[in-house]
Protein backbone atom coordinates (compact mmCIF):
# COMPACT_ATOMS: atom_id res chain seq x y z
CA UNK A 1 0.00 0.00 0.00
CA UNK A 2 1.53 3.35 -1.12
CA UNK A 3 1.43 5.45 1.83
CA UNK A 4 1.82 8.79 -0.43
CA UNK A 5 -1.86 7.59 -1.55
CA UNK A 6 -3.16 7.08 2.26
CA UNK A 7 -6.10 9.36 3.29
CA UNK A 8 -5.06 11.87 6.30
CA UNK A 9 -7.23 14.29 8.79
CA UNK A 10 -6.39 17.60 9.34
CA UNK A 11 -8.78 18.48 11.90
CA UNK A 12 -12.29 18.11 10.79
CA UNK A 13 -11.16 17.42 6.89
CA UNK A 14 -10.20 14.27 5.64
CA UNK A 15 -7.92 14.26 2.34
CA UNK A 16 -8.16 10.85 0.39
CA UNK A 17 -4.00 11.37 -0.31
CA UNK A 18 -1.30 13.45 0.90
CA UNK A 19 -0.46 15.42 -2.55
CA UNK A 20 -1.13 18.91 -2.08
CA UNK A 21 -1.34 21.55 -4.85
CA UNK A 22 0.59 24.39 -3.27
CA UNK A 23 -0.81 28.06 -3.63
CA UNK A 24 0.55 29.05 -7.08
CA UNK A 25 0.30 33.33 -7.69
CA UNK A 26 -1.58 33.58 -11.55
CA UNK A 27 -1.40 37.31 -11.31
CA UNK A 28 -4.18 37.48 -13.78
CA UNK A 29 -7.15 39.44 -11.68
CA UNK A 30 -9.21 42.09 -12.25
CA UNK A 31 -8.66 44.48 -9.42
CA UNK A 32 -8.78 41.76 -7.08
CA UNK A 33 -11.22 39.64 -8.83
CA UNK A 34 -10.99 36.51 -10.09
CA UNK A 35 -11.43 35.90 -13.71
CA UNK A 36 -12.08 33.23 -16.51
CA UNK A 37 -8.45 32.38 -16.08
CA UNK A 38 -8.68 30.94 -12.83
CA UNK A 39 -11.99 29.02 -14.29
CA UNK A 40 -9.88 27.50 -16.86
CA UNK A 41 -6.64 27.35 -14.30
CA UNK A 42 -8.20 25.57 -11.19
CA UNK A 43 -11.01 23.78 -13.26
CA UNK A 44 -7.67 21.05 -14.85
CA UNK A 45 -6.07 21.17 -11.48
CA UNK A 46 -9.39 20.17 -9.72
CA UNK A 47 -9.52 16.81 -11.69
CA UNK A 48 -5.94 16.14 -10.83
CA UNK A 49 -6.17 13.66 -8.62
CA UNK A 50 -4.87 15.35 -5.65
CA UNK A 51 -5.67 15.20 -2.30
CA UNK A 52 -6.40 19.42 -1.93
CA UNK A 53 -6.04 22.06 -3.98
CA UNK A 54 -4.78 25.36 -2.08
CA UNK A 55 -5.64 28.70 -4.29
CA UNK A 56 -3.38 31.30 -4.92
CA UNK A 57 -1.88 34.01 -2.26
CA UNK A 58 -5.00 35.97 -1.95
CA UNK A 59 -4.64 39.60 -0.79
CA UNK A 60 -6.55 41.10 2.55
CA UNK A 61 -6.17 44.14 1.48
CA UNK A 62 -5.37 46.17 -1.86
CA UNK A 63 -2.06 47.38 -0.56
CA UNK A 64 -1.06 43.86 0.19
CA UNK A 65 -0.99 42.64 -3.79
CA UNK A 66 2.17 41.72 -4.66
CA UNK A 67 1.49 43.25 -8.24
CA UNK A 68 -2.22 44.76 -9.22
CA UNK A 69 -3.28 41.78 -11.10
CA UNK A 70 -2.94 39.13 -7.61
CA UNK A 71 -6.34 37.75 -6.50
CA UNK A 72 -8.15 39.84 -3.26
CA UNK A 73 -10.51 38.77 -0.72
CA UNK A 74 -11.12 42.03 1.07
CA UNK A 75 -14.69 43.39 -0.21
CA UNK A 76 -18.03 42.58 -1.66
CA UNK A 77 -16.87 42.47 -5.38
CA UNK A 78 -13.55 40.38 -4.86
CA UNK A 79 -16.09 37.83 -2.67
CA UNK A 80 -18.75 37.52 -5.11
CA UNK A 81 -16.15 36.98 -7.90
CA UNK A 82 -14.61 34.37 -6.10
CA UNK A 83 -18.31 32.92 -5.47
CA UNK A 84 -18.78 32.44 -9.04
CA UNK A 85 -14.91 30.41 -9.71
CA UNK A 86 -15.62 28.32 -6.28
CA UNK A 87 -18.98 27.45 -7.41
CA UNK A 88 -18.15 26.41 -10.84
CA UNK A 89 -15.64 24.39 -9.00
CA UNK A 90 -17.69 22.23 -6.77
CA UNK A 91 -20.13 21.45 -9.71
CA UNK A 92 -17.75 19.33 -11.54
CA UNK A 93 -14.59 18.79 -8.86
CA UNK A 94 -15.15 16.68 -5.10
CA UNK A 95 -11.43 17.90 -4.62
CA UNK A 96 -11.10 19.66 -0.85
CA UNK A 97 -10.53 23.57 -1.70
CA UNK A 98 -8.08 25.49 0.65
CA UNK A 99 -7.67 29.65 0.26
CA UNK A 100 -4.29 30.74 1.20
CA UNK A 101 -4.70 34.45 2.74
CA UNK A 102 -1.37 36.64 2.36
CA UNK A 103 0.25 40.20 2.11
CA UNK A 104 3.27 41.30 0.04
CA UNK A 105 3.94 44.14 2.88
CA UNK A 106 7.69 45.77 1.24
CA UNK A 107 7.26 42.91 -1.81
CA UNK A 108 3.91 44.75 -2.92
CA UNK A 109 3.46 47.16 -5.92
CA UNK A 110 5.57 44.85 -8.38
CA UNK A 111 5.34 44.20 -12.32
CA UNK A 112 4.24 40.32 -13.02
CA UNK A 113 6.99 37.73 -14.16
CA UNK A 114 6.47 38.17 -17.42
CA UNK A 115 7.02 41.75 -17.51
CA UNK A 116 9.81 41.70 -15.26
CA UNK A 117 9.00 41.35 -11.95
CA UNK A 118 10.49 44.77 -10.82
CA UNK A 119 8.95 46.86 -8.33
CA UNK A 120 6.34 49.64 -9.52
CA UNK A 121 6.97 53.23 -8.14
CA UNK A 122 3.84 55.46 -7.00
CA UNK A 123 5.00 57.77 -9.67
CA UNK A 124 4.51 55.15 -12.62
CA UNK A 125 1.16 53.48 -11.09
CA UNK A 126 2.33 51.51 -8.20
CA UNK A 127 1.66 52.69 -4.26
CA UNK A 128 2.62 52.81 -1.17
CA UNK A 129 3.67 50.24 0.63
CA UNK A 130 4.06 48.55 4.08
CA UNK A 131 6.38 46.96 6.57
CA UNK A 132 7.46 46.26 9.80
CA UNK A 133 10.43 48.45 9.43
CA UNK A 134 11.29 51.13 6.23
CA UNK A 135 13.54 49.13 4.81
CA UNK A 136 13.54 48.63 0.74
CA UNK A 137 13.02 44.83 -0.34
CA UNK A 138 16.10 45.81 -3.14
CA UNK A 139 18.37 48.65 -3.79
CA UNK A 140 17.33 51.40 -5.75
CA UNK A 141 13.47 50.45 -4.66
CA UNK A 142 11.34 52.45 -2.53
CA UNK A 143 10.84 52.18 1.03
CA UNK A 144 7.89 50.85 2.55
CA UNK A 145 6.21 52.60 5.66
CA UNK A 146 6.70 51.61 8.83
CA UNK A 147 3.10 50.08 10.00
CA UNK A 148 2.02 51.90 12.98
CA UNK A 149 0.26 50.30 16.06
CA UNK A 150 -3.36 51.76 14.36
CA UNK A 151 -2.42 50.48 11.04
CA UNK A 152 -1.39 46.69 12.92
CA UNK A 153 -5.04 46.58 14.19
CA UNK A 154 -6.63 47.12 10.92
CA UNK A 155 -4.46 44.99 9.11
CA UNK A 156 -5.70 42.49 11.92
CA UNK A 157 -9.08 43.16 11.24
CA UNK A 158 -8.89 42.85 7.40
CA UNK A 159 -6.91 39.20 7.61
CA UNK A 160 -10.44 38.52 9.89
CA UNK A 161 -13.07 39.74 7.79
CA UNK A 162 -11.64 38.04 4.90
CA UNK A 163 -11.59 34.70 7.12
CA UNK A 164 -15.20 35.30 7.75
CA UNK A 165 -15.72 36.09 3.49
CA UNK A 166 -13.55 32.60 3.22
CA UNK A 167 -15.79 31.19 5.14
CA UNK A 168 -19.05 32.15 3.30
CA UNK A 169 -17.86 30.84 0.32
CA UNK A 170 -17.40 27.29 1.69
CA UNK A 171 -14.08 27.20 1.55
CA UNK A 172 -12.63 23.79 3.46
CA UNK A 173 -9.59 24.85 4.34
CA UNK A 174 -7.01 28.05 4.77
CA UNK A 175 -3.47 28.66 4.81
CA UNK A 176 -1.89 31.55 6.48
CA UNK A 177 1.49 33.00 4.79
CA UNK A 178 4.34 33.88 6.69
CA UNK A 179 6.50 32.77 3.68
CA UNK A 180 8.94 33.85 0.98
CA UNK A 181 9.52 37.47 2.05
CA UNK A 182 6.17 38.29 2.56
CA UNK A 183 4.64 40.74 5.33
CA UNK A 184 4.48 38.22 7.98
CA UNK A 185 7.88 36.42 7.41
CA UNK A 186 9.25 40.07 7.20
CA UNK A 187 8.03 40.48 11.31
CA UNK A 188 10.14 37.49 12.19
CA UNK A 189 12.94 37.75 10.09
CA UNK A 190 15.49 40.28 11.91
CA UNK A 191 16.71 41.35 8.28
CA UNK A 192 13.47 43.26 7.73
CA UNK A 193 12.07 43.87 11.36
CA UNK A 194 14.24 46.46 13.18
CA UNK A 195 11.52 47.68 15.33
CA UNK A 196 11.73 48.34 19.07
CA UNK A 197 8.50 48.12 20.07
CA UNK A 198 6.11 44.35 21.16
CA UNK A 199 6.66 43.08 17.81
CA UNK A 200 10.88 43.71 17.19
CA UNK A 201 13.58 42.98 19.41
CA UNK A 202 13.41 39.18 20.68
CA UNK A 203 12.30 36.21 18.93
CA UNK A 204 9.09 36.05 20.91
CA UNK A 205 8.21 39.84 19.97
CA UNK A 206 8.74 38.87 16.03
CA UNK A 207 6.76 35.85 16.27
CA UNK A 208 4.13 38.20 18.18
CA UNK A 209 2.31 39.41 15.11
CA UNK A 210 2.10 36.10 13.09
CA UNK A 211 0.84 34.64 16.53
CA UNK A 212 -1.74 37.17 16.86
CA UNK A 213 -3.57 36.86 13.68
CA UNK A 214 -3.44 33.12 13.77
CA UNK A 215 -5.49 33.07 16.85
CA UNK A 216 -8.00 36.22 16.19
CA UNK A 217 -8.38 33.69 12.61
CA UNK A 218 -8.43 30.58 14.17
CA UNK A 219 -11.17 32.11 16.65
CA UNK A 220 -13.04 33.73 13.28
CA UNK A 221 -13.16 29.98 10.74
CA UNK A 222 -15.16 27.58 12.58
CA UNK A 223 -13.70 25.04 14.43
CA UNK A 224 -14.17 22.19 12.79
CA UNK A 225 -11.87 23.55 9.58
CA UNK A 226 -8.09 23.36 9.39
CA UNK A 227 -6.12 26.65 9.25
CA UNK A 228 -2.72 25.78 8.41
CA UNK A 229 0.60 28.48 8.48
CA UNK A 230 2.96 28.27 5.57
CA UNK A 231 6.47 29.87 7.04
CA UNK A 232 10.35 30.24 5.14
CA UNK A 233 12.44 27.69 7.83
CA UNK A 234 15.24 29.89 6.49
CA UNK A 235 16.21 33.10 5.00
CA UNK A 236 19.23 31.52 3.69
CA UNK A 237 21.34 34.73 4.34
CA UNK A 238 23.32 35.66 7.28
CA UNK A 239 21.75 36.63 10.22
CA UNK A 240 18.36 36.34 8.91
CA UNK A 241 15.29 33.94 9.67
CA UNK A 242 16.67 30.52 10.53
CA UNK A 243 15.82 26.69 11.38
CA UNK A 244 15.98 26.98 15.30
CA UNK A 245 14.05 30.42 14.90
CA UNK A 246 11.22 28.46 12.68
CA UNK A 247 11.47 25.12 15.43
CA UNK A 248 10.33 27.32 17.92
CA UNK A 249 7.52 29.21 15.84
CA UNK A 250 6.16 25.66 14.92
CA UNK A 251 6.15 24.41 18.72
CA UNK A 252 4.18 27.93 19.22
CA UNK A 253 1.85 27.09 16.74
CA UNK A 254 1.20 23.65 17.75
CA UNK A 255 0.56 24.86 20.82
CA UNK A 256 -2.51 27.09 19.35
CA UNK A 257 -4.31 24.40 17.51
CA UNK A 258 -2.55 25.16 14.32
CA UNK A 259 -4.08 22.43 11.43
CA UNK A 260 -0.38 22.03 9.85
CA UNK A 261 2.69 23.64 8.92
CA UNK A 262 3.48 23.71 5.56
CA UNK A 263 7.56 24.40 5.06
CA UNK A 264 8.94 26.25 2.18
CA UNK A 265 12.19 28.78 2.53
CA UNK A 266 13.84 32.39 1.74
CA UNK A 267 12.55 34.99 -0.70
CA UNK A 268 13.00 37.70 1.95
CA UNK A 269 16.50 38.53 1.09
CA UNK A 270 18.21 39.97 -2.37
CA UNK A 271 21.45 38.21 -0.47
CA UNK A 272 20.13 34.86 0.07
CA UNK A 273 22.26 31.89 -1.08
CA UNK A 274 20.01 28.57 -2.16
CA UNK A 275 21.55 25.57 -2.48
CA UNK A 276 18.86 23.99 -4.98
CA UNK A 277 18.52 20.47 -5.90
CA UNK A 278 16.25 17.27 -5.02
CA UNK A 279 14.80 17.52 -2.08
CA UNK A 280 16.46 20.45 -0.95
CA UNK A 281 13.80 21.65 1.76
CA UNK A 282 12.67 18.23 2.92
CA UNK A 283 15.02 18.47 5.61
CA UNK A 284 14.00 21.41 7.36
CA UNK A 285 10.45 19.64 7.28
CA UNK A 286 11.92 16.54 8.51
CA UNK A 287 13.56 18.80 11.56
CA UNK A 288 10.57 20.68 12.39
CA UNK A 289 8.40 17.28 12.15
CA UNK A 290 10.75 16.00 15.28
CA UNK A 291 9.46 19.10 17.56
CA UNK A 292 5.92 18.99 16.98
CA UNK A 293 2.25 17.16 16.48
CA UNK A 294 0.83 18.58 14.10
CA UNK A 295 1.35 17.07 10.40
CA UNK A 296 3.83 19.04 8.16
CA UNK A 297 3.70 19.18 4.36
CA UNK A 298 7.00 19.21 2.59
CA UNK A 299 7.41 20.80 -0.83
CA UNK A 300 10.65 22.22 -3.45
CA UNK A 301 11.89 20.02 -5.93
CA UNK A 302 9.82 16.71 -5.43
CA UNK A 303 9.12 15.63 -8.78
CA UNK A 304 9.22 11.71 -8.78
CA UNK A 305 6.22 9.84 -7.63
CA UNK A 306 9.06 7.30 -5.74
CA UNK A 307 10.88 10.40 -4.49
CA UNK A 308 7.51 11.56 -2.65
CA UNK A 309 6.71 8.42 -1.97
CA UNK A 310 10.31 8.44 -0.23
CA UNK A 311 9.85 11.42 2.15
CA UNK A 312 6.18 10.42 3.13
CA UNK A 313 7.30 6.80 4.00
CA UNK A 314 9.72 7.30 5.54
CA UNK A 315 8.77 10.00 8.22
CA UNK A 316 10.57 13.04 6.67
CA UNK A 317 6.88 14.78 6.58
CA UNK A 318 3.19 13.53 6.47
CA UNK A 319 2.56 15.30 3.02
CA UNK A 320 4.24 16.47 -0.27
CA UNK A 321 3.23 19.68 -2.01
CA UNK A 322 3.75 20.44 -5.51
CA UNK A 323 3.67 23.85 -7.72
CA UNK A 324 5.62 24.22 -11.03
CA UNK A 325 5.70 20.79 -11.07
CA UNK A 326 1.77 20.19 -11.30
CA UNK A 327 1.88 23.40 -14.14
CA UNK A 328 3.76 21.56 -15.87
CA UNK A 329 1.84 18.08 -15.76
CA UNK A 330 -1.42 18.78 -13.91
CA UNK A 331 -2.06 14.93 -14.21
CA UNK A 332 0.99 14.01 -11.67
CA UNK A 333 -1.18 12.25 -9.36
CA UNK A 334 -2.91 10.21 -12.21
CA UNK A 335 0.85 8.89 -12.81
CA UNK A 336 2.23 8.70 -9.40
CA UNK A 337 -0.73 6.33 -8.44
CA UNK A 338 -0.33 4.33 -11.17
CA UNK A 339 3.49 3.91 -11.09
CA UNK A 340 2.71 3.40 -7.19
CA UNK A 341 0.15 0.94 -7.56
CA UNK A 342 -2.52 3.10 -5.86
CA UNK A 343 -6.05 4.51 -7.03
CA UNK A 344 -6.87 7.99 -7.34
CA UNK A 345 -10.06 9.87 -8.02
CA UNK A 346 -10.95 10.92 -11.60
CA UNK A 347 -14.06 12.90 -13.02
CA UNK A 348 -16.61 9.63 -15.13
CA UNK A 349 -15.71 11.80 -18.17
CA UNK A 350 -12.33 11.02 -17.98
CA UNK A 351 -12.78 7.05 -17.12
CA UNK A 352 -11.83 5.85 -20.52
CA UNK A 353 -8.41 7.70 -20.53
CA UNK A 354 -7.85 4.69 -18.11
CA UNK A 355 -4.76 2.92 -19.58
CA UNK A 356 -4.99 -0.87 -20.02
CA UNK A 357 -1.81 -1.56 -18.42
CA UNK A 358 -3.26 0.22 -15.18
CA UNK A 359 -6.86 -0.99 -15.31
CA UNK A 360 -8.82 0.07 -11.37
CA UNK A 361 -6.71 3.07 -11.48
CA UNK A 362 -9.61 5.53 -11.17
CA UNK A 363 -11.89 5.96 -8.59
CA UNK A 364 -15.27 7.83 -8.96
CA UNK A 365 -15.84 10.77 -7.25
Amino acid sequence: MSKLFEPISLGGLTLPNRIIIAPMCQYSSDEGKATSWHHAHLGQLSFSGAGLLILEATAVEAVGRISAQDLGLWDDETEAALKGLIDGLRENSNIPLGLQLGHAGRKASHAAPWKGGAQIPQSAGGWQTVAPSAIPFAEGTEAPAALTAERISELKKAYVDSVRRADRLGFDLLELHGAHGYLLHQFLSPLSNQRTDQYGGSLENRMRLLLEIFQEIRAAFPANKPIGVRISATDWAEGGWDLEQSIELAKALDKLGCSYIHVSSGGLSQHQKIAVGPNYQVPFADSIKQHVKMPVIAVGLITEPEQAEAIVGTGQADMIALARGILYNPRWPWHAAAKLGAKVYAPKQYWRSEPHSVKGLFLPE
